[in-house]
């Protein structure tokens, strides 16, 4: 059975918050809010808690993941990024996107894309995600919190608990709606950037030139 963190949205508790990251270095899954909607999320390094997040999501090794990072300078460490890219990153990131880029070798192979050798990196606007992410050894794996057969992702923690109680084990509410859009997801693993998922980052100043075509979920 899942344990229940309520942690303040604005001023999230770091006794709370670390416990939170503790449950996640050891090989827990945990639902958290964050600056989209809802999402899964486990450590990189964990095989296990990733397969059972795959499972729980109802997904194949075949899609996308995303990373959750603290910064940009941790972003580093999983994507290979050169300096236009860098500069574009730097103008939305911490924020509500997903940038799927060429991954380096520290992304374990059993979690970066198996043929375009390729991740999804986000850097989230969240404050109890960033409180989390302190004390996580890493990044964390991350998938939108929406299940097989749903319409919408999840929004709160209330709900999550009553429909995933059992098999989390870890929720944190901060008291607040997240909203219904996931983040939106670019692919930058070409010369061009693309949109292939638009969603709760709008695609304004530096994003507005930035191709669209329909791409998968992540």
């Amino acid at each position: 059975m899942a344990q229940y963190f309520r942690v303040h949205p604005d001023n999230p508790q770091a006794r709370l918050c670390k416990q939170a990251a503790d449950l996640i270095n050891q090989g827990g899954i945990a639902a958290i809010p964050t600056d989209s909607c809802y999402s899964l999320v486990c450590h990189l390094d964990d095989k296990n808690a990733v397969e059972k997040l795959r499972r729980l999501k109802g997904i194949s090794d075949k899609q996308h993941l995303a990373l959750l990072c603290r910064d940009l300078s941790e972003l580093g460490s999983y994507a290979k990024v050169n300096n236009v890219q860098y500069r574009l990153l730097k103008a939305v990131f911490p924020g509500p996107y997903t940038f799927i880029l060429e991954a380096t070798k520290e992304v374990p192979k059993r979690v970066s894309h198996p043929s375009k050798k390729s991740i999804g990196l986000r850097v989230p606007d969240h404050k109890v995600v960033q409180a989390i992410l302190e004390h996580t050894n890493g990044a964390l794996i991350a998938t939108t919190l929406q299940l097989p057969g749903m319409d919408e992702p999840f929004r709160d923690g209330e709900s999550v608990r009553q429909a995933l109680e059992q098999d989390l084990d870890l929720i944190v509410c901060d008291g607040n709606m997240c909203s219904l859009l996931p983040t939106t997801v670019i692919d930058w693993t070409a010369a061009d950037p693309v949109v292939v998922r638009v969603g709760a980052g709008p695609l304004t100043g530096p994003l507005e030139p930035v191709s669209i075509e329909e791409g998968e979920d992540i």
